[in-house]
């Protein structure tokens, strides 16, 4: 018998079957131990509000079309300042969840993203996961951040002190 493996942090799984012709609406909220362990996952803080709500509709063959809107409301940390700073991360997506190995091979750019999903079930709390970290921006800037004005003379240089301290031949 394998070992069962670790559930993800925000784990909602939805059966495929639910999804009737009708189509289903799914919110996942993340409670406050679940953004701990996002905000950990993402290596930021803190994620202090985290909600994705889905809107999926089924198609043939198992493939279920979901639209997502996800909102965050997370610490970060400034590139150019090093200070934490809150920011809203607010992101519209739509995506193809489809059963595994039967992922098309399309590269186009502009085509819906595919997840892969196992056993009639597509956790929604992973997929929100993956396109927190996604949405993101991996250099973040506080909203009143600029880079010094002045620039240090090569002179004033860090570099400069060590190359006077070489003995010249």
């Amino acid at each position: 018998m394998s070992p069962e493996l670790p559930r993800p942090e925000l784990y909602r799984p939805v059966a495929v079957d639910r999804v009737g012709p009708d189509g289903l609406t799914v919110e996942v909220r993340a409670d406050d131990t679940e953004c701990r362990a996002l905000a950990a996952r993402m290596a930021i803080p803190a994620v202090a509000e985290f909600v994705c709500r889905f809107s999926l509709s089924a198609a043939p063959g198992g493939v279920v079309l979901a639209q997502g809107h996800l909102r965050a409301r997370v610490m970060r940390i400034c590139v150019l300042t090093l200070d934490a700073f809150e920011t809203v991360t607010e992101e519209r997506f739509r995506l193809r969840c489809v059963p595994a190995g039967r992922e098309s091979d399309d590269d186009d750019p502009e085509s819906d993203d595919e997840i892969a999903y196992q056993g009639g079930a597509i956790d929604l709390g992973e997929v929100a996961a993956e396109q927190l970290a996604l949405a993101l921006d991996p250099y973040p800037r506080k909203p009143d951040a600029a880079l010094p004005a002045t620039v240090e003379s090569p002179a004033d240089s860090p570099f400069a002190a060590l190359a006077r301290r070489q003995p010249r031949h």
